[in-house]
């Protein structure tokens, strides 16, 4: 027989050849290696309720700690069931409209894949979460980019969106309140939806896990507010930023039945199910509102705190409506690209931050970085310091 050698291995093949580590990895390391204040990666420094804790321990003691149903735990999809409805006006069907996932990620990816294939175009909103564009492609989908207009404090051009939309649009991703730029959508944004959603017939997937996180009091404008956008859309939450629980990664959607039927297709062959007693705890603390619906003032006071601190520095803080993140302008400082101009906040000046062009596929450079403001009053203080004396 003919001998067979490594060298007539047809190599892997190689996904994501343009992607390389997360940018969040990368600032998150390059602080811890330089002792600095991290204000790049979106997660707290601060412990999230007890209560909560209690409640997922009691849960592991009551013998949940086998696996859940595919679909996630009945008392948790009712309960987002009932949150939704009080708070949007739109209730989805607890047993066959909402599905448990691991995290806001796993669900996005998890919907991609049921919903989109080959030779479909997904438009996506720049600068975009950095999970959206590898998701689309590891779909097989193409990514359709549209820009925020930055000189409008990154609003949607609603008419340059219409014009992206082709034969073979499948969906519109949309995540408001946004990351990175702390934007809204107002009502009239919604009804500029309505219009493209009535007149294409595509599909929407809403990123919605800062919802609870709006301010100054603006009401979160959730696709489920509207009767006929909710019937075309994948409306994605979590957990993990409502209760300061980023690392549980416990999330859900919300769709209609027949894309939820698609989604769990794709959900049990990638997951099956998700933390049984994590999810006997949420649900049992979701009886009480209070948690959620004190969130706004919570991180405004620490938003404000924060900018207050900023005043007198050198730079341009940028409207943050929502979200626990606020962009500053950093051109009266330095010439320096985001990515230059963020290695240095940390090597020279002890804050870690995240260069705004890292949420774009293609070079971007606008002089904006994003800081997280969800942290303590002295880790905030801190690092207010530390960037006014720039």
């Amino acid at each position: 027989m003919p001998s067979h050698s490594p060298a007539d291995t047809p190599p892997s093949r190689q996904k994501l050849a343009w992607a390389g580590t997360s940018v969040f990895t990368v600032m998150s390391a390059l602080a811890a290696r330089h002792h600095a204040i991290n204000l790049g990666q979106g997660f707290p420094d601060f412990d999230s309720d007890p209560a909560l804790h209690a409640a997922v321990s009691r849960a592991m003691r009551d013998g949940h700690n086998q696996y859940a149903p595919m679909p996630g735990i009945a008392p948790l999809r009712e309960r987002i069931s009932d949150k939704t409805a009080t708070l949007y006006g739109h209730r989805y069907d607890a047993e066959r409209e909402i599905t448990i996932t691991s995290g806001a990620t796993q669900a996005i990816m998890t919907a991609l894949i049921a919903l989109t294939g080959a030779g479909d175009e997904v438009i996506v909103l720049e600068p975009a979460y950095d999970c959206y564009l590898p998701s689309i492609e590891l779909a097989g989908a193409v990514a359709v980019r549209v820009p925020l207009d930055a000189t409008r404090n990154y609003a949607v051009d609603w008419d340059r969106v219409r014009a992206a939309i082709t034969p073979r649009t499948r969906l519109l991703m949309i995540n408001f309140p946004h990351n990175p730029t702390g934007q809204v959508l107002d009502s009239a944004d919604l009804r500029a939806l309505e219009h493209i959603v009535a007149s294409t017939g595509i599909k929407l997937l809403s990123d919605e896990v800062y919802e609870h996180i709006v301010f100054d009091g603006r009401l979160h404008q959730s696709i489920a507010r509207s009767p006929l956008l909710a019937a075309s859309s994948v409306l994605v939450s979590s957990f993990g930023k409502t209760f300061h629980t980023t690392g549980w990664k416990l999330g859900y959607t919300c769709a209609p039945v027949a894309l939820t039927a698609e989604i769990r297709k794709v959900h049990q062959f990638m997951v099956f199910a998700v933390s049984t007693p994590m999810q006997f705890g949420v649900a049992a603390y979701l009886a009480d509102p209070a948690p959620y619906l004190e969130l706004p003032a919570f991180y405004q006071a620490k938003r404000d705190r924060f900018c207050a601190g900023l005043a007198r520095s050198r730079f341009r803080l940028l409207p943050s409506n929502g979200t626990y993140f606020v962009l500053a302008d950093y051109s009266a400082i330095s010439d320096a690209t985001e990515e230059i101009f963020a290695r240095e906040l940390i090597e020279k000046h002890g804050v870690a931050s995240i260069p705004v062009s890292a949420f774009y596929r293609e070079p971007v450079d606008n002089h904006v970085v994003r800081f997280c403001f969800a942290k303590r009053e002295q880790t905030l203080d801190a690092a207010a310091q530390k960037l006014s004396a720039m």
